[in-house]
């Protein structure tokens, strides 16, 4: 993984920066696809020292500084927790919202329904724009973008002086119907930027028409809204970002992953920063289909397990399915995302016992500071990554690539005191149930984008990325009836990595309602040709090849009187209700033969392909170095365990009971599962069977 010195790398470099809860991963290919890994701790209230850290370890390896290492660099594609993490901790800018008069309180009022039907107690989480800042305007557009009633411009010039003596940073305007015609909402703004002039608030004032323009009057607001109250934030981190590695020496445009997994510029970031709510996670989509090949094949199920949480993802015949909108915080975000199941079991889950006298394990984590307490930060309670070095499954000594150093003591007396003396029992059975609860948890993850979907586990290979996930994969996979489980072999970096095989991405979408016919089609078309020249427009002006652009376009669809909507690839009449009739029966398990269907919207999403790396050459051909240690495995408990620190060349194979303690990532094989080392360097595990 990490290449030798013996083995100099030769720019241009292609870099990877993803910055986590607990640790920030590069990962760097260089001309001829030689890779290298480094991990540095996360600065979580200062998330762009984790990324000069990282270019720190990285320049130091390959015997330079970093002003020559991103003087050499040709690509650097950045995902960051910044969007996540403001949202989570209520960390977003004071905002004004310019609304329709008569519809001030449409974002108190919400959609009326609550995620858990049963749950009536849970109260919503405040609006994010407080009343008395919710300002209404006179005018009013018809459902077709016909004007009714004229936009009482004196109305924005008193919610401009409203601003004014207000700390607002930022103004969305979400108007009735704008959808169908942004003039009023482009008006407003015009007015409000001549009227504000230099107030912070001017610099970010977003029209929901422009950046989003969907049917769904509540979805639509609340989805600008948000966008306005992380645009200073993230504007301002992502422009002394890129100015910093400016001046020293990155010459090329700084990229961002967003959570539809795509790329794109931070001009288009800040323009949409609710964009990047899963920046991290998404780009694991790429490194998905990285993984693809004959001998794993297209159906993967992964998890990627960090130091704080578990992302579930699915992978069906190479492609990983888009939600049109995902909720943070109990926000909802009308924006295109890959489907992620999250659930908090990571490395620094924090462990306990309940009033009840009963183990537990999450949601609540360590961190990056203090941290597990093996890790000598100052955390006292007990994580996940405490009981593996309790079991063995860790190494006392240096982790993450050197990045930190686990101190076994530590970690045993934070299991005694917490876990072990409550529950009266020894500390490696306590250390042991915390895995057993977490492994449950992540089954249950797993299950709930398989089972519930109606789709069998048993058929799909298990993808165990992250530093923690190859600890885990084995023993979920047989929870799951799962026999095959592939570690790639940067799964310490994976999300990483997958940034360097993401393509620029713009997704667009418009309102469109009409029964499905020949001449509804023939409409549809060319509203989505207007789509397409915009984006390849937006593309062009960003200095992207026309000749790398691939344009994907779809219809969103339904039956007469249904509320939700499915989206398939656009196609002609009879191809639209064949591929809605089988999504429908797939998603439902039924049709409706002979039932009216009828577009709801179109959507389509432009890419535009960023170069590729070379094939990935791993430095794996020295013999391994053995040890043995003392580990525990579900259903075996302790047991003497081969310990080696490579997988070896391809075609190795190793049985189990063993251990690889690699640089960033340990990959547990328990007895009755071999491993096999493939041509990329990944390593595939499979049960006896």
């Amino acid at each position: 993984m990490t290449t030798p010195a013996a083995l100099p790398l030769r720019p241009p470099f292609r870099i990877g920066i993803d910055v986590g809860g607990t640790f920030t991963d590069l990962v760097l290919a260089d001309a001829e696809g030689h890779l290298l890994v480094r991990k540095a701790p996360s600065t979580p209230a200062a998330p762009e020292e984790g990324v000069f850290a990282a270019l720190a370890l990285a320049a130091q390896a390959l015997d330079r500084d970093v002003p020559r290492l991103l003087a050499d660099t040709a690509l650097l594609v950045h995902g960051s927790t910044v969007a996540t993490n403001a949202v989570l901790e209520g960390k977003l800018a004071p905002v004004a919202l310019l609304c329709t008069a008569g519809f001030r309180d449409t974002l108190a009022i919400r959609r009326g329904m609550r995620e858990d039907p049963w749950d009536h107690r849970t109260p919503f989480p405040p609006p994010l724009v407080p009343r008395h800042l919710r300002l209404p305007v006179r005018g009013r557009l018809a459902p077709d973008g016909t004007e009714w009633e004229p936009l009482a411009e004196a109305d924005v010039l008193a919610a401009a002086e409203t601003i004014r003596a207000s700390d607002v940073q930022a103004v969305a305007i979400g108007f009735l119907h704008a959808y169908a015609d942004a003039a009023h909402e482009r008006r407003a703004a015009a007015l409000l930027r001549e009227v504000l002039g230099e107030h912070p608030a001017a610099r970010h004032i977003l029209c929901s028409g422009e950046v989003l323009p969907i049917v769904g009057e509540y979805e639509r607001i609340a989805t600008v809204a948000m966008h306005a109250a992380l645009a200073p934030r993230i504007a301002r981190y992502l422009e002394a970002l890129e100015a910093r590695l400016k001046h020293l020496g990155y010459a090329r445009r700084l990229l961002l992953v967003q959570s539809n997994g795509g790329a794109c510029t931070v001009a288009q970031a800040c323009a949409r920063p609710a964009n990047l709510v899963l920046s991290g996670p998404a780009a694991g989509v790429a490194a998905l289909a990285a993984l693809a090949g004959p001998e794993t094949g297209e159906d993967f199920v992964a998890i990627e397990i960090g130091g704080t949480s578990c992302d579930v993802t699915l992978m069906r015949a190479g492609r990983v399915e888009l939600a049109e909108s995902l909720a943070i915080a109990g926000h909802p975000l009308a924006v295109p995302a890959v489907a992620i199941h999250t659930v908090g079991a990571g490395g620094g889950t924090i462990a306990g016992v309940d009033a009840a006298g009963a183990l537990f394990a999450g949601p609540r984590g360590a961190g990056a500071r203090p941290g597990p307490a093996a890790y000598a930060l100052g955390g006292t309670d007990p994580t996940v990554t405490d009981a593996q070095l309790v079991l063995g499954r860790l190494a006392p000594g240096p982790f993450a690539g050197g990045a930190l150093a686990l101190d076994p003591s530590l970690a045993r007396d934070a299991i005694e005191a917490r876990l072990a003396a409550p529950l009266g029992i020894p500390v490696e059975e306590a250390a042991a149930g915390v895995l057993r609860l977490v492994t449950q948890a992540i089954v249950q993850a797993v299950e709930e984008i398989t089972l519930r979907r109606g789709l069998d586990p048993r058929r799909f290979v298990l993808v165990a990325g992250g530093g923690a996930g190859p600890m885990f994969g084995c023993d979920a996979a047989s929870g799951l009836g799962i026999d095959r489980v592939l570690v790639p072999r940067l799964a310490g970096a994976f999300c990483a990595f997958g940034m360097l095989a993401a393509d620029i991405r713009l997704d667009r979408s418009a309102p469109f309602s009409a029964p499905l016919d020949e001449g509804a089609v023939a409409a549809a078309a060319e509203r989505l040709a207007a789509l397409e020249h915009d984006a390849r427009a937006e593309l062009a002006g960003e200095g992207f090849d026309a000749a790398t652009i691939a344009v994907h376009r779809e219809a969103c669809l339904r039956y007469r009187g249904q509320h939700w909507s499915l989206a398939v690839a656009f196609g002609d009449t009879a191809g639209l209700r064949a591929a809605f009739e089988a999504e429908h029966e797939a998603r439902f398990g039924h049709i409706q033969p002979g039932g009216a269907v009828e577009f709801v919207a179109l959507s389509l999403s432009a890419s535009a392909r960023l170069p590729r790396p070379a094939a990935r050459r791993h430095a794996d051909a020295e013999k391994p170095r053995e040890t043995c240690r003392a580990v525990w495995f579900s259903g075996h408990g302790m047991m003497a365990t081969r310990v080696l620190d490579s997988p070896g060349p391809p075609g190795t194979t190793l049985a189990g009971p063993a251990v690889l303690a690699l640089d960033t990532t340990t990959v547990v094989i328990p007895p009755g599962w071999t491993a096999r080392t493939l041509a990329t360097g990944d390593i595939l595990l499979e049960a006896e069977r």
